[in-house]
């Protein structure tokens, strides 16, 4: 049995698959208020918020493994007020504003908008684009966005004296099971290595982002889960050589510090927010996916991976941690517990890019991150690292060797562009010669842009993944 708190009442659960949703488990038990759309994590019809490190959070519920809401304190649309009493402030503008027509995506919104109350980094024009992020994983068909934003804007940054201030619960140690499913939470190492020997077949989670997707999307039991949530490996650590990152470190959490602005730069439209207070770098790693955003950055930075077991712990730099497709130089009884990540050296260009369909919450037909070191205009190293060009991501290593001993001009940047080594896969969110193209644009558009600024941030307004200021002639 395991206990989570839901609009303010203590519910305990037991005889419940580990398999089940918290979308799942809210609407059997008439909390209908949560829709479900897509089920997938794009559409925001099921959000909910979350009590974490004294804040709330709004997350996809068709997403969450129940049992992973142990401990914690959980609101749907259902426990912003009463019947009878005055409506939430993120629920009467809503009313105000017309943001809702047919009603289908409003409780979602709502929800987002009610986390927006409780932010406090919303204010100020330089803040402006993180109201787009707040409502970017919320579709709606029909009201149109405008009026929406409107009551966003109303109700954000004012913490509202609406009765859900306080404390998080602390996360504790779970063993859970529902006939032959399992599942286990340690808080310790020294206590997730025994699971590890008795389950070696045990998945491990942590967001549960991605495996959330194999329940809802593909109908996959998993008979043991083991959730790397409550683990000491969550931090982020400045050191003498580099930054430190937990592997089950947010990546909002990630996003907020903004250690590194080249991993900021890709965070911004890694995901929505409901997604990046699941997902973790770490689990982005794992997955091995040729097109995970945050592979580019780190293996153009140069970064590594802790693994950790019973035995101890090993480094392996992250261009040789993807095997093959999806397949990852992880040993049974490992798991991933940090990614070291050096101080870039002096005199580096730096930026990384995601091409996409859409600019928010779209898988990337082709990414990037490109890190070039100059000594005297002529370059001395460079790391240039792709996704969605190869069953992994991969750096394009006869281009970099074309560029370095070379002055950094158009000449050899395009003797490079034509060493790109790619042959990638034609789907339907790009063709093999379309990846191509752009992969040679991309680097084309980091020269233009890091002519004045080695490290470019996104520009408030920008409207591409290149922002080059006045003009460029393009290349045949």
């Amino acid at each position: 049995m395991f206990s989570l708190t839901l609009n303010g009442t203590r519910r305990h659960i037991r005889d419940t698959s580990p398999n089940t949703t918290l979308l799942d488990w809210l609407r059997e038990r008439g909390h209908v208020g949560t829709k479900e759309g897509c089920a997938e994590g794009d559409c925001g019809a099921c959000t909910v918020a979350i009590r974490e490190d004294g804040q709330w959070k709004a997350i996809n519920s068709c997403l969450v493994p129940l049992p992973a809401m142990a401990d914690r304190e959980v609101l749907s649309v259902e426990g912003l007020s009463e019947p009878g009493k005055p409506l939430h402030p993120a629920q009467q503008a809503m009313v105000e504003t017309l943001g809702s027509q047919c009603g289908y995506c409003t409780p979602g919104f709502v929800m987002s908008i009610f986390e927006a109350g409780h932010r406090s980094d919303l204010k100020g024009p330089e803040n402006a684009w993180k109201l787009d992020d707040q409502l970017c994983g919320n579709l709606c068909r029909c009201t149109g966005y405008r009026p929406i934003r409107k009551a966003l804007e109303q109700v954000a940054g004012t913490h509202p004296d609406d009765g859900f201030q306080g404390e998080s619960l602390p996360i504790k140690a779970l063993s859970y099971q529902a006939g032959d499913e399992r599942f286990f939470r340690p808080s310790t190492l020294e206590a997730l290595w025994p699971i590890l020997d008795q389950h070696p077949n045990a998945t491990l989670v942590c967001g549960a982002t991605d495996l959330g997707l194999d329940i809802t999307q593909k109908g996959v039991r998993y008979p043991t889960l083991v959730s790397l949530e409550a683990l000491p490996i969550g931090g982020l650590e400045r050191t003498d050589t580099g930054w430190r990152i937990g592997a089950t470190l947010s990546l909002a959490d990630l996003e907020s510090a903004a250690p590194l602005p080249i991993l900021t730069r890709m965070l911004r439209y890694f995901a929505s927010r409901q997604i990046k207070h699941r997902a973790t770098l770490g689990g982005n790693l794992c997955t091995a996916s040729p097109i995970g955003d945050s592979a580019p950055v780190l293996m153009a930075l140069g970064a590594s991976v802790v693994l950790a077991s019973k035995a101890g712990e090993r480094s392996v730099l992250l261009d040789d941690f993807f095997l093959d497709y999806r397949k990852i130089d992880l040993q049974p009884g490992e798991i991933l517990a940090f990614i070291d990540v050096p101080h870039p050296k002096p005199n580096t260009l730096r930026a990384a890019y995601k091409v996409s369909k859409r600019r928010e919450m779209d898988i990337s037909a082709v990414s990037a991150a490109f890190v070039v070191e100059l000594s005297a205009g002529i370059v001395s190293a460079a790391r240039l690292a792709y996704g969605g060009m190869a069953a992994t991501t991969k750096r394009a290593c006869e281009t970099e060797a074309m560029l370095i001993g070379k002055p950094w001009n158009d000449e050899n940047l395009e003797l490079a562009i034509a060493k790109l080594d790619f042959t990638p896969m034609s789907d339907h969110r790009g063709s093999a010669w379309y990846r191509t193209q752009v992969a040679g644009n991309l680097l084309r558009g980091f020269y233009a842009e890091t002519r004045d600024t080695p490290v470019p941030e996104l520009e408030e307004g920008h409207i591409g993944t290149v922002q080059v200021s006045g003009t460029v002639e393009a290349q045949p």
